[in-house]
């Protein structure tokens, strides 16, 4: 589908697609919705909003700014609302898509500079007469976007359950990268889902004539499932940051544990060093020098003294620490 399109209520309730300048010029006391859909990457959406979309210039620019957080604000009749969703090319940049909209009695304009993933679903449901005004579409899009994040949300939770369930030196490596990459994917969601919760309460409560009870009842909905996951999110955020902390206390261990290891084998070569050194001087004088049994019985010294260091090192529990 195309990521511009126009679609107006028809005679038996169902949307049909529509000439973008008509749908756009459809007041607030129409009967019957439309809905116009524009890309904000196309440079010449701005102007067209403000020649044929009879919008404040403070409206219009709001619909095409670039960067935007999720809000909700009354002006006059109609409202300006950013909501956040899903992408529907998660691998395209950012995986939660910006989508801006003016609702008013009778009509819908909304402009997005990334396809969401919720938006050919919303046409489908207009188009099936499903959608008969902008609180059932705005209501719908929020449930549709929250059924979405829910199992995303969810997923990281149960990442970091495995994490935990991996707290293993063996596997620290690996687990601290996956918990990296799950705390920043939990930073990136928190981010919009807090805003876009206190966006949907305050939608809910405004005193428009286009939102009707059962708008309001699922707006709140929404709202409420907004805020399990951003306190969801809020508790991945701090398990992550304790498992990162568990992780470089096990690193730690880890590199004492080894440099420990280190420090016995050198111990333990340590005498052995001096005496060979000690015997292998190039000087007149040294003992036995000239026996043919002198090298198996400094071996067997040296052996001696290895296994009296190691015995030492093991009754000290050296090994075991």
């Amino acid at each position: 589908m195309s990521s511009r399109f126009a679609i107006a209520l028809g005679p038996d309730g169902k949307g049909h697609p529509a000439d973008p300048a008509a749908a756009c010029a459809h007041r607030a006391d129409a009967a019957k919705l439309s809905w116009v859909h524009f890309d904000g990457r196309e440079d010449e959406t701005l102007h067209w909003l403000q020649e044929h979309g009879g919008l404040p210039d403070t409206v219009a620019y709001a619909l095409t700014a670039i960067e935007t957080r999720p809000r909700c604000e009354q002006i006059g009749p109609g409202a300006l609302v950013n909501l956040r969703g899903p992408a529907d090319d998660p691998d395209d940049g950012d995986p939660l898509v910006s989508i801006r909209l003016w609702l008013e009695k009778g009509r819908v304009i909304s402009v997005s500079y990334r396809r969401l993933a919720d938006i050919d679903l919303m046409r489908e449901q207009m188009e099936a007469g499903t959608i008969q005004d902008p609180g059932d579409l705005v209501s719908r899009l929020a449930i549709s976007i929250t059924k979405r994040l829910d199992p995303v949300i969810t997923g990281l939770g149960d990442l970091v359950d495995d994490c935990e369930t991996s707290l293993r030196p063996e596997h620290a490596f690996d687990t601290r990268r996956k918990i990296a990459d799950t705390r920043s994917d939990a930073i990136v969601y928190r981010r919009f889902i807090v805003p876009e919760r206190e966006a949907l309460q305050t939608l809910a409560a405004l005193d428009v004539d286009w939102l009707e009870d059962d708008d309001r009842l699922h707006l709140r909905e929404a709202a409420d499932r907004f805020a399990r996951m951003a306190e969801e999110l809020e508790s991945v955020r701090e398990r992550s940051a304790l498992i990162h902390e568990q992780l470089t206390d096990l690193r730690a261990e880890l590199i004492d544990s080894r440099s420990l290891l280190i420090s016995v084998v050198a111990l333990v070569f340590l005498p052995l060093t001096f005496l060979t050194g000690l015997l292998g001087m190039n000087v007149d004088g040294i003992p036995f020098a000239h026996e043919p049994w002198a090298f198996a019985g400094v071996s067997a010294i040296c052996a001696l003294i290895a296994v009296g260091v190691g015995a030492w090192f093991a009754r000290q529990h050296w090994f075991g620490r």
